[in-house]
């Protein structure tokens, strides 16, 4: 028994921890960061002042996560975020196809947890930081869960906070509400008329219990429904991530009045549902009860805080290079008006660029606060800018490279800025590439890897000759066009067989994109009417153009709605059929139409379809395309850019193998092997479903075997982009296999097979 007498003033317990890193904020960028810091060697602390991770992707927001793939409603092929925000996305995909967001925190926690060197503090506000100089030395954060004060020293520290609570408290520069338009040439920059803030949303959950239940709003719950311009938008088929734009705040203060914010956006929601419930204008909702309402607004804007560059609209629109190119982008400029859910306007406007963009290293730490990286919404980059660069899946790959970046400046004693310098920068993009990062525009060469001293051999290689029928068609209503990688020289011979109403001819186009690696038809490189009679027939195509290099071009049959065509199920990685049918989620309409003078491009959509629907168009190949061969997996990138960059197994062979050869032994104690896991498929987290727990282009069972046959690893029921073998003790070896026992459905794939020492 614990028993004190009075005495003067107590403090509080305290605990004081010293880090090699400090992560302050646990949504999707801090712990994208922390966790790759922590797989870096460092001792990592990571901060976060709610009871779980995610952030807006929690259970107590609901937000799914997102980025350069958009809802697949852009031209980013083969775009979605790769090193941990990609291993989360795919293990929530195999645990939860069905967007269960309590399951995604438990997947948060656990890749977490699993890392011996990260400390985790849920629960835990910063409130205080201590300075030396320019630079931070301690956080002090309180938790009262246990009642604890805890002290954090370390050498680097990197606020994710959304807030930017530890980059204010320091000193460092940010930004609040939009530059004018002269700033940066911004022509998409909104006026005070539009709003210079985002809101916060918050969404509910509805439930049918299967009897009538009665609903009395509270007194403080919106009466007065008509005050939403909107309000004929609400149905009973609509709920969480569906009301994005229950959106307000953005004539406030995003951070001081986010208290008022929220209990706005509930007398919002009480009163919605007052009104779905009670104006007798939705009968189907007399047995459905409120499942879920948010208890904290899903933030979007608050404080930028400025780095040694700012992103701005021209770097988006244009697709700039950058030397320091550390992630990737590619979700819309997308700007909210600041009355949000009571404004007339359309409750968001977003302008796409052709493809995904990079962003610059600069961009990543404070320009005054000599060890403090940024990380998540708060990163340096306008108004403008900042609506493309805010979404999670964007923050998780920023938080993967700061992470990294922590560890080298760890190993060179050095400061966040001196990274910059070219052979840093270069030793930065190689480790980020070795866990998965993309980065647009760079392939680095990684001289520890052995792989590229061996040859690459395999069992069989693909040849697309034929994707063959389903006996299914596809009706002309729109425009479609198969997306395939070719070679130098002749194009090759398509074949498609149609059934036609009446007799007439067929338009179809060869196009490409202006730049090598996107995926937006803007270049016509060749056209032909091809007549076909009433009725059933194969249509052949030759074009006449020989191609001055090699690259994805569309083959593009051209609509006519009097016509149908044959699909095929067969699905091959780097091949995929698009149409410019829209998709109404994130645009509206098949060409993107900007008004004059805001600087952002025009230019038609094409789309995939989400599987099941998404097939490929069957058709014949002659001569066969060739450019699936081993030689593939020895350079990068890893996912398809310029043309596929993988192997790809002839699906005849019931066996596939691949093998690196070396003129000499060689010692190898880690193997790196990057498998299909569909970059094009979004992977949203939360509400919606997807059609399998394992996409269809992925190895599923394999062996590493050496030169004599010996099973050096067996791996089942595999189901990510990354594979990695650390052996007990290193293998000398002159060769090297993968057998491949299983995938899940296409011919097996690989696009990067990687050894070191």
């Amino acid at each position: 028994m614990l028993k004190e007498p009075p005495s003067g003033q107590r403090q509080l317990h305290t605990s004081e921890i010293q880090a090699d890193l400090v992560v302050i904020g646990g949504g999707l960028a801090g712990t994208c960061c922390a966790i790759a810091a922590a797989r870096e060697g460092l001792k990592t602390v990571l901060i976060q002042d709610r009871p779980m991770l995610g952030g807006n992707a929690s259970s107590e927001v609901r937000l799914w996560i997102l980025g350069a793939t958009s809802h697949l409603g852009n031209n980013n092929r083969w775009s979605r975020e790769g090193g941990v925000t990609n291993e989360i996305l795919e293990e929530n995909l195999y645990r939860n196809r069905q967007g269960n967001p309590y399951i995604l925190d438990t997947i948060l926690l656990e890749k977490v947890l699993e890392e011996p060197n990260l400390t985790l503090l849920l629960d835990t506000a910063v409130d205080e930081v201590e300075m030396v100089g320019d630079e931070i030395s301690s956080v002090r954060a309180f938790c009262p869960q246990n009642s604890t004060v805890y002290r954090v020293a370390a050498p680097l520290f990197c606020d994710a906070s959304g807030d930017g609570v530890v980059a204010f408290l320091a000193g460092a520069a940010f930004r609040m509400g939009a530059e004018a338009r002269e700033e940066f040439d911004e022509g998409f920059a909104p006026d005070d008329a539009f709003g210079q803030l985002l809101g916060h949303s918050m969404y509910f959950y509805t439930k049918d219990v299967g009897t009538p239940v009665k609903y009395t709003a509270p007194s403080w719950a919106l009466k007065d429904i008509t005050e939403i311009p909107r309000y004929r938008q609400f149905n009973t088929n609509m709920q969480g991530c569906n009301f994005w734009w229950l959106e307000y705040g953005g004539r406030l203060d995003t951070i001081h009045q986010s208290q008022e914010i929220k209990m706005e956006l509930w007398k919002v929601i009480y009163g919605v549902w007052d009104h779905i419930k009670n104006s007798g204008n939705f009968p189907e909702a007399e047995t459905l009860t409120l499942e879920w309402v948010g208890q904290i607004p899903g933030k979007r804007e608050s404080r930028r805080f400025e780095g040694n560059y700012i992103i701005s609209q021209k770097d988006v629109v244009e697709r700039r290079e950058f030397p320091d190119v550390v992630a990737h982008g590619g979700w819309a400029m997308d700007l909210h008006p600041g009355d949000g859910v009571y404004s007339k306007l359309p409750g968001c406007t977003q302008w796409h660029s052709k493809g995904v963009y990079g962003i610059p290293y600069r961009c990543y730490y404070s320009r005054n606060i000599k060890n403090l990286f940024l990380g998540g919404r708060l990163i340096s980059a306008s108004h403008v800018a900042f609506g493309s660069t805010r979404v999670m899946a964007t923050c998780g790959a920023g938080g993967q490279a700061v992470g990294i970046a922590a560890a080298l400046c760890h190993e060179k004693s050095c400061r966040p800025a001196d990274l910059g310098e070219a052979a840093a920068m270069r030793e930065l993009q190689r480790r980020l590439e070795r866990r998965g990062q993309f980065l647009p525009g760079i392939t680095s060469e990684d001289a520890a890897d052995l792989a590229r001293n061996a040859k690459a051999s395999a069992s069989s290689t693909y040849r697309l000759s034929e994707l063959k029928t389903n006996k299914a068609w596809v009706r002309l209503d729109h425009s479609w066009a198969m997306l395939i990688p070719l070679s130098k020289g002749p194009v090759p011979a398509f074949s498609f067989e149609v059934s036609a109403e009446h007799a007439g001819a067929l338009r179809v186009e060869l196009w490409k994109a202006e730049r090598a690696g996107e995926f937006t038809p803007e270049v016509l490189v060749d056209a032909l009417e091809v007549p076909f009679p009433e009725g059933r027939a194969d249509v052949a195509v030759r074009f006449q153009a020989a191609l001055p290099e090699a690259g994805y071009h569309f083959v593009k049959v051209c609509e006519d709605p009097a016509v149908r065509l044959r699909v095929s199920d067969q699905r091959v990685t780097g091949v995929v059929s698009v149409s410019n049918a829209y998709n109404k989620a994130v645009a509206t309409s098949a060409v993107q139409e900007p008004p004059a003078g805001i600087g952002i491009d025009r230019f038609e959509f094409w789309l995939p379809k989400r599987r099941p629907e998404g097939r490929n168009l069957a058709m014949t190949v002659e001569p066969a395309v060739e450019v699936f061969g081993a030689d593939n997996v020895l350079s990068g990138p890893a996912r398809p850019t310029v043309l596929p960059n993988a192997w790809v197994a002839d699906p005849a062979d019931t066996a596939p193998e691949l093998w690196l050869d070396w003129e000499a032994p060689v010692e190898i104690g880690r193997v790196v092997i990057e498998f299909d896991p569909d970059w094009d498929h979004p992977m949203e987290s939360v509400l919606m479903t997807h059609p399998e727990e394992v996409v269809p282009f992925m190895v599923r069972a394999f062996e590493l075997v050496d030169g004599d046959g010996n099973v050096l690893h067996t791996c089942a029921g595999h189901h990510s982009a990354r594979f990695e073998w650390n052996p007990a003790a290193s293998v000398k070896t002159a060769r090297l296999g993968l057998r491949i026992k299983e995938t899940a459905g296409a011919p097996a794939a690989v696009f990067r097979f990687r050894c070191f020492a």
